[in-house]
């Protein structure tokens, strides 16, 4: 999962809805760690973020599609996100995102970091 490009970020908030979002991610630590960045948004008072402060419990799903089955592959992280701003956390986080993701090393992200202590993994591969 660490070497995927994208993941989806789910989440719930009060009305219980769920709500998923695709996702730039790196693994920093025992954490999973994803950051809000300058891409184009029509809000900067995103639902996930919102979601996360009234619910921390999220999941992270990750996948490998070809049309050749025998390499497909997904795995899940369930665990708690927090939105952090202190350091070195968030530090820790951008330096980890700016390593994986060439664009991030001369604009990384500005917005605030989630990281996700995650409590279980689960997955599947093909197999025969």
């Amino acid at each position: 999962m660490a070497s995927a490009r994208v993941a989806r970020l789910a989440t719930t908030g009060q009305d219980q809805r769920p709500h998923i979002v695709p996702i730039t991610f790196a693994v920093s630590g025992e954490f999973l760690v994803t950051a809000i960045d300058q891409k184009p948004k029509s809000t900067l008072d995103l639902r996930r973020l919102r979601n996360i402060a009234a619910n921390p419990y999220v999941a992270v799903l990750c996948d490998h599609y070809a049309d050749d089955w025998s390499q497909l592959w997904w795995v899940r992280a369930d665990g708690q996100a927090r939105v952090v701003d202190d350091e070195p956390a968030r530090g820790a986080a951008i330096a980890a995102l700016r390593e994986k993701y060439p664009p991030y090393r001369s604009d990384p992200p500005r917005g605030p970091v989630i990281r996700v202590a995650v409590e279980s993994w689960s997955g599947w591969a093909f197999t025969e």
